[in-house]
C-alpha cells in the first residue's frame, strides 16, 4: 500500500505530462502488438541490445545487421554472441512490462521506457521514462514493482492510448 500512496496527485500529474509527451514514442497496437513497447516498425528498446545490460552493465546500441524477432518485435544486438544468448533464453533479457516505464505501469499506464534510464532488480530489467520519474521510482523500487506486477495483467493487452 505504501507504494500506491506515493502515487499522489503531484506524481500523477508528472506522469500524465510525461505520458502525453511520449504517446508518439510509445507503440500503438502495431507490428509488435500492445504488450511490447516498440516503434511503429517493430523496433524494441529503441535499438539497444537487451543482453548488454546484463553482460556489460550498461546500455549499448545494437548493430542494425544483428537482429532477432521475438513476439513480433525486432531486437538489435551488439554481437552475434549476445543474439545467441537472447535466443536461448529471451525471458531472461527482456525488459519487464514490455519495455514500458515501470513507474507508469505501477500507475496503470503504458508510457515509453527510456533505455538509458534502467535498473536491474532481482535479475530483471526495468526502464523508466524520465529522470524525475526514475528518481521517484527509486524511492520505493520494491513497492512500485509489486504494484506494477499487480496491474500489468489488466493493462498488458491494451494499447497505450486506451489507458488515458
Amino acid at each position: 500500500m505504501r507504494s500506491w500512496r506515493m502515487l499522489n496527485k503531484r506524481n500523477l500529474a508528472i506522469l500524465g505530462f510525461v505520458a502525453m509527451a511520449s504517446l508518439a514514442a510509445a507503440a500503438p497496437a502495431g507490428a509488435a502488438g500492445p504488450q511490447v513497447n516498440a516503434t511503429i516498425t517493430g523496433l524494441a528498446l529503441r535499438g539497444y541490445d537487451p543482453v548488454a545490460y546484463f553482460t556489460d552493465g550498461k546500455p549499448v546500441l545494437g548493430d542494425f545487421s544483428i537482429t532477432a524477432q521475438y513476439e513480433g518485435a525486432t531486437y538489435r544486438f551488439a554481437s552475434e554472441e549476445h543474439k545467441a544468448l537472447f535466443l536461448k533464453e529471451p525471458a531472461k533479457f527482456l525488459p519487464q512490462f514490455g519495455g514500458f516505464c515501470a513507474y507508469g505501469a505501477a500507475a496503470g499506464y503504458k508510457v515509453d521506457g527510456d533505455p538509458n534510464l534502467w535498473k536491474i532488480v532481482d535479475n530483471k530489467l526495468y526502464l523508466n521514462i524520465a529522470p524525475p520519474v526514475a528518481a521517484r521510482w527509486n524511492q520505493d523500487v520494491a513497492g512500485y514493482i509489486k504494484t506494477a506486477n499487480e496491474k500489468w495483467s489488466a493493462i498488458k493487452d491494451k494499447a497505450p492510448s486506451d489507458l488515458q
